[in-house]
């Protein structure tokens, strides 16, 4: 299966995505903000990213900017989440391959992970 970072500083969240990530047979890392993500995936590079768009230190639009500008991440697809409606994120963040609006249903993360994992 694929390995998945989940970046998100709300840990129930984080907790939740984990948990049925891990059911469906992916290893996951997580990461509680940017640049911590960043960090993560110097050690281990992941097939998928689910970001948070509103964290401390380094925000969801922060890194995508980061990982476009990296060669070896540049190809990583990333999931922006966020409550806020995605026009609204849209306008600050930009090379995201998928939006998923908080709160959000399991059933949609996993349409979302397939989708974006074909094969894996």
């Amino acid at each position: 299966m694929a390995v998945v970072l989940i970046v998100d500083d709300e840990f129930g969240i984080a907790d939740v995505l984990q948990d049925f990530l891990e059911d469906e047979g992916h290893t996951v890392l997580t990461a509680i903000n940017g640049r911590a993500a960043l960090e993560r995936m110097a050690e281990q590079p992941p097939d998928l990213v689910l970001s948070d768009y509103m964290m401390p230190v380094m925000d969801g639009a922060g890194l995508l900017a980061k990982m476009a500008a990296d060669q070896k991440l540049s190809k990583v697809p990333v999931a922006i989440m966020s409550s806020l409606p995605e026009p609204a994120v849209a306008e600050h963040c930009s090379g995201y391959a998928a939006f998923l609006r908080k709160p959000f249903r399991i059933g949609d993360v996993a349409a979302l992970v397939e989708r974006l994992l074909p094969g894996r």
